[in-house]
């Protein structure tokens, strides 16, 4: 931190001034402001210091030392004036404050404020609820309430000074081990802020190690950039080694500070009579006579100190107008996220229908993937519709990957669809399939909390979900099992209920896959509607009683979904496999078709006619021989093995998109029962009289951070036109 050198008393004192106004509104507690902050621990000689440098004579007896705040300003004018007041503290209640702003004392001359001020001083500690007699325990012993003290005068400088309470670590009678928890916390909140410089003052006859004030500033001024030393009592060093010691603190030899360090003489607790000159006489013997002479005595302070004041309010003065102003800002979004109050039925159902218009707005945008209509899409749990897509993706791949129990043999049917395999995905779309995992491992939907698992429990099934056995390939030998196990008398033919039974069995893990997926799109359905009442109602109570509300109606609908699920796993499990669907009957055509190519490939010959045409030739009798090679047991098991392939290819397409459009789509995103429809203005129109005032009531907190809010708006508006001016 640089100090300009200019001379501070031709200064415009305007910037000074109101800052001054600022910290009479209380600003500090809501924005740092440009101060000076003495600090110390007691007995360092703090109070003389404040005396030298504001001819105030603070009382040095421990029964009345500093027990608040004291904020001193002089101001230069032509007329003698001293103002007293008390600032109430920034956690004051209504009682205490009015009690504190009544104390107010008005002098005409300085000379006759500080004769009377010890008297003055036991007044204002009595009107803050101090103690006044450390031997009993009536009252407090210390107070966040601030006594303004404004001297006005011909031969005052522009400067303001804080004082605050000396830090102690022994208890003595009247305090007690709280009290100095208290006092550290003090001074703390004063020194903590970047805009404060703090003088810390150090008894010279002292190692400077010991005072905690110097620790107390490196926490907040690590770097040492906006503390300054001031070493009192050098009167009272003796030695050569000690005077050293702090020669060299000055020198910036040891423990270096950036605003460095003064060396100054006041008068002592026995109230010396010696005037100020005097008292710097000891500066012109050594060793003191070899230090600048800008780093010793009451004067150079002074001087610095003013301009300290000066240079880090013009510094800060833009960014303090900034700070009000973004304060500002925050205070009327805070306000505005509460609502308008709502005292009565009117007013709290014209709040509870804007809640919910706005609800319906974000779920209409979640539902279009229109991420561009509020801000608020810009958290991930609010993209719905994106997480559903992804969700089904994953859902859809798993089935054609993995649903059945046991892999088909190649046939025409398989290969329509993948010349190489009947169940493996190109290398690019098992990529994209990879890409969804991850996005839906990143979205963490099988991470389902506690609360979450209470509020859906009977509904979802566990997740992240066991995992779902990969088809066996076992095929041929299970239907061979099966036909031996359940044939009848059927001449050359097989019973249809067989083909219903084999269906069943291979289309036995669709249950449970369907039902992870129906778990993963409710749990993300109920994870988005809470997270967009989150973004729409910030007061938690309120949103809590909502939420209570609605609940049973979400798992409703859940659960309405879960059936509609449920009832096409039945459609397709239980009843007679059977298809309109004409391809069907060709993809059977075509099964029976490649089986016979199959077994005439090794007979057949190239006949290469004109034009390069090419035909393959079958001997007839070849083919009479192929059709007499089999059984009737094998000829059965493969027209068993291709009607079920054929229909299980066309009803897996089928069920995966009935179970989106019946259960997904209608039940849970677009339908008229979908849980996003539960929370509207209707709803809202519909609620009883007490219920409305249980869910859309104004609290007691509520009406507390309003009208806090409103204050704090008030302050803060005055204070930027006090600024502005």
């Amino acid at each position: 931190m640089t100090v300009s050198r200019e001379v501070t008393t031709l200064s415009d004192p305007t910037l000074l001034e109101k800052v001054d106004k600022l910290r009479d509104l209380n600003i500090g507690q809501h924005v740092p402001l440009p101060q000076l902050v003495v600090a110390g621990d007691q007995s360092s000689g703090k109070s003389s210091l404040l005396e030298s440098l504001t001819g105030i004579p603070f009382p040095k007896d421990q029964t009345l030392c500093t027990r608040h705040a004291t904020q001193i300003t002089s101001r230069r004018s032509i007329n003698d004036r001293v103002d007293i007041r008390i600032i109430p503290g920034p956690h004051a209640s209504e009682e205490h404050r009015k009690e504190v702003e009544g104390f107010q004392m008005h002098m005409p001359s300085g000379l006759k404020f500080r004769e009377q001020f010890e008297e003055i001083l036991k007044k204002a500690n009595e009107k803050m609820g101090l103690r006044t007699d450390v031997s009993t325990g009536k009252g407090a012993v210390f107070s966040e309430d601030v006594l303004k003290i404004e001297l006005q005068g011909p031969h005052e400088d522009y400067l303001t000074i804080i004082d605050v309470p000396g830090i102690f670590r022994t208890t003595t009678q009247g305090t007690t081990k709280d009290d100095m928890v208290i006092v550290r916390d003090l001074v703390k909140k004063y020194i903590k802020d970047d805009r404060t410089v703090i003088l810390a003052v150090l008894p010279s006859n002292v190692d400077i190690a010991t005072q905690e004030i110097l620790e107390l500033a490196e926490d907040y001024d690590k770097n040492g950039e906006r503390t300054l030393g001031v070493l009192t009592k050098p009167d009272l060093v003796l030695e050569q080694s000690a005077q050293a010691a702090v020669c060299d603190l000055v020198k910036g030899k040891k423990r270096p500070l950036t605003l460095g360090y003064f060396v100054v003489r006041n008068r002592g607790a026995s109230g010396s009579s010696k005037e100020q000159p005097e008292l710097d006489q000891i500066f012109r013997q050594q060793p003191w006579i070899d230090l600048p002479q800008d780093r010793v005595g009451i004067p150079a302070l002074r001087e610095q100190l003013m301009s300290l004041l000066v240079e880090i309010t013009r510094r800060e003065f833009p960014k303090l107008l900034q700070d009000v102003s973004n304060q500002i800002k925050d205070c009327k979004r805070e306000l505005q996220s509460l609502g308008p109050p709502r005292q009565d039925e009117r007013e709290q159902r014209v709040y509870l229908s804007r809640i919910a218009e706005i609800f319906q707005d974000r779920a209409r945008a979640a539902l279009a993937a229109d991420y561009n209509a509020d801000p608020v899409f810009d958290k991930d749990e609010l993209r719905l519709i994106t997480h559903v897509v992804n969700i089904t993706g994953v859902f859809s791949a798993d089935f054609q990957l993995g649903a059945h129990s046991r892999h088909f043999e190649k046939s025409s049917v398989a290969s329509d669809t993948d010349e190489d395999s009947d169940l493996e995905e190109p290398p690019r779309v098992e990529s994209m399939i990879d890409n969804l995992r991850v996005l839906l491992e990143k979205a963490r939907v099988d991470d389902v909390a506690l609360g979450e698992r209470a509020e859906l429990d009977g509904i979802i099934v566990p997740l992240p979900p066991h995992k779902i056995p990969m088809p066996r390939e076992d095929f041929s030998a299970w239907i061979n099992n099966v036909y031996l196990k359940s044939r009848g008398l059927d001449l050359g033919t097989f019973n249809a209920n067989f083909v219903a039974t084999a269906f069943a069995e291979q289309s036995r893990k669709w249950g449970d896959m369907t039902k992870i997926y129906m778990s993963r799109v409710i749990i993300t359905l109920h994870r988005f509607i809470a997270a967009a009442l989150r973004s729409i109602c910030s007061e938690e109570q309120t949103r809590s009683h909502l939420w209570s509300a609605i609940l049973e109606s979400l798992v409703e609908r859940y659960k309405t979904a879960m059936a509609q699920a449920s009832l096409l796993i039945e459609v397709e499990q239980r009843k007679k496999p059977y298809t309109l669907n004409k391809q069907f009957a060709e993809a059977l055509s075509k099964a029976r078709g490649y089986r016979v190519t199959e077994l005439l490939r090794p007979k057949a010959r190239k006949d290469i006619k004109q034009y390069g045409d090419t035909q393959y030739m079958v001997n007839l009798n070849d083919i009479a021989k192929v059709a007499e090679g089999k059984s009737n047991v094998e000829q059965l098991q493969e027209e068993i093995h291709d009607i079920l392939q054929a229909y299980y290819s066309l009803a897996l397409d089928r069920y995966i998109d009935n179970i989106f459009q019946l259960a997904v789509d209608y039940c849970l995103l677009h339908g008229p029962s979908s849980p996003l429809n539960v929370f509207t203005q209707d709803w809202v129109i519909n609620l009883e009289a007490e219920q409305l005032e249980r869910i859309a009531g104004e609290t007691k907190s509520s009406k507390k951070c309003r009208t806090k809010l409103a204050k704090k708006i008030v302050d803060l508006t005055d204070a930027l036109k006090i600024l502005k001016t």
